[in-house]
């Protein structure tokens, strides 16, 4: 019941947004990301205790195979953790802007795109996991493009759209040829069956999973974004509210890496490692051309998201490296860069509100009346860095080593990040912060009291990853063991 409840429940509290009204909507909508935040830690400690967690497996098309079947082990729960203690600190957020038309919506949409996340998170069949990934789409989609101040608005929403709804498209299409070369699943009247277990079980050739990686790989590829599938990222995250920035960075875009971890690697192991060496390419290229181009960023929330496919780049190259500390470190600075980007979206959030500009030169000197916003900023930027006790340094360490292993040479270029990140960050807190007096330097004011609750807990987590990463680390090990014993089988 506990699954169900953390998947289901947000989307009530969704429905009952509907007939709340003013700050009944918010207080509604805070509240039920509280409730299922508690409920992710039950979760936690349950399995910690237990070793698993009750899943759900109804029959959902039987004469069809197909099953509503939703589980979470080691590393499902990493990713429902991170959501689950990201959704209240993005509410609060929304709750920054009261020109928001319609909040009740605006909450409800979020509460819903959280019962697809997780919906993701816990998918155990092909098709559910279809499903919640299709409603993932939907809430963003007017979350980024109704609620956005954008004169590109339109255009830029239905460039995403249609770049994941096509990706989409050819991993349905892939799941439709694995579902039927699978046998009937025992005990099932239907011919076949579209489990996860009974993918798994496939004995595809060569040539079958070479095409199917493509296939699968495509909606994984734009949702990360991988380059050259990202074109669709530094607009959308630019432009949309910062709320739904958040959501796309901190959480969705997980969805993509989750999704080579859980189904790529296992299912098509032999496709994966024919291209293994042109993904490895890709990230690395991913790695650099987007530091390179943040470098080269005045918009705060533009450079962010340069710096956001940079470091998603080397989490790929760590997923692909197939090495068991590859995987982890992914798994590692898949937490760590949500608490990152999260955190540095809300200081640019935070200086948008103050100054009403993103834009670096027109910034400068904040520091002298901002000491609480400096060191907040100071904190997110140097755990995105990768400054050792922090998540970062050991998310980005795991994973270059992991590359490393696979090849010295990828593993020196992909070490780039490190100092690429270092570069444009630092800049940027120096344009921003210090520098020449602008003229919001003797204007601006610090961060209030609801403001600083937000940051403390990212805060907390910074230093949590960095100084107690086996928390996660066990809790990931069997899941990532078994899927790279799939993956060599």
């Amino acid at each position: 019941m506990l699954t169900a409840f953390l998947v289901f429940f947000p989307l009530a509290a969704a429905l009952l947004l509907h007939f709340a009204k003013g700050s009944a909507a918010r207080i509604l909508a805070l509240g039920a990301s509280l409730i299922e935040l508690v409920a992710a830690a039950l979760a936690a400690f349950t399995f910690v205790r237990t070793g698993s967690i009750a899943g759900v497996d109804l029959n959902w098309i039987p004469s069809a195979g197909i099953t509503f079947h939703l589980g979470i082990d080691g590393l499902s729960l990493c990713l429902v953790l991170l959501t689950t203690f990201l959704v209240p600190i993005i509410l609060l957020t929304a709750f920054r802007h009261e020109e928001y038309e319609n909040p009740g919506a605006f909450y409800a949409l979020v509460l819903f795109m959280q019962t697809g996340l997780l919906g993701v998170f816990t998918a155990l069949d092909a098709f559910v996991f279809y499903f919640f990934w299709e409603v993932a789409l939907i809430p963003i989609y007017f979350l980024a493009g109704a609620w956005s101040r954008s004169d590109r608005r339109i255009q830029i929403t239905f460039k995403f759209f249609l770049y994941t709804i096509i990706g989409s498209l050819f991993m349905l299409a892939g799941f439709v040829y694995l579902y039927l070369q699978t046998g009937p699943a025992a005990g099932s009247l239907a011919a076949h069956s579209s489990d996860i277990q009974a993918f798994y079980n496939l004995k595809l050739s060569a040539s079958e999973q070479s095409w199917l990686f493509w296939l699968i790989f495509a909606a994984f590829a734009v949702k990360m974004p991988i380059f050259p599938f990202h074109t669709w990222q530094p607009d959308t995250y630019t432009e949309s509210p910062t709320p739904a920035t958040m959501l796309l960075s901190g959480i969705m875009l997980k969805m993509g890496i989750y999704g080579c971890l859980r189904w790529l690697l296992p299912v098509v192991p032999l496709g994966v490692s024919q291209w293994q060496q042109l993904v490895m390419v890709l990230a690395i290229i991913g790695i650099i051309y987007g530091a390179v181009i943040a470098i080269r960023q005045r918009d705060m929330k533009r450079l962010i998201a340069y710096s956001s496919l940079s470091h998603v780049g080397l989490m790929i190259a760590g997923v692909f490296s197939l090495q068991a500390i590859g995987l982890q470190g992914a798994v590692v600075q898949m937490l760590a860069h949500g608490v990152n980007v999260v955190g540095m979206f809300l200081v640019a959030d935070a200086i948008e509100r103050r100054t009403g500009s993103r834009s670096l030169p027109d910034l400068g000197g904040l520091t002298r009346r901002t000491p609480l916003l400096s060191v907040c900023f100071l904190v997110m930027l140097l755990s995105t860095v990768a400054l050792p006790l922090t998540g970062g340094f050991v998310g980005e360490f795991l994973l270059l080593a992991g590359v490393y292993q696979f090849n010295m040479w990828a593993g020196a270029l992909a070490g780039l990040t490190i100092i690429f990140s270092a570069v444009y960050l630092l800049r940027m807190y120096q344009r921003a912060m210090l520098g020449p007096d602008s003229a919001f330097s003797d204007t601006i004011t610090d961060l209030s009291g609801a403001e600083l609750a937000m940051f403390a807990p990212l805060i907390v987590l910074v230093f949590w990853l960095g100084l107690f990463p086996g928390t996660f680390l066990h809790l990931s090990e069997p899941a990532i063991s078994s899927i790279l014993t799939l993956v060599g089988r």
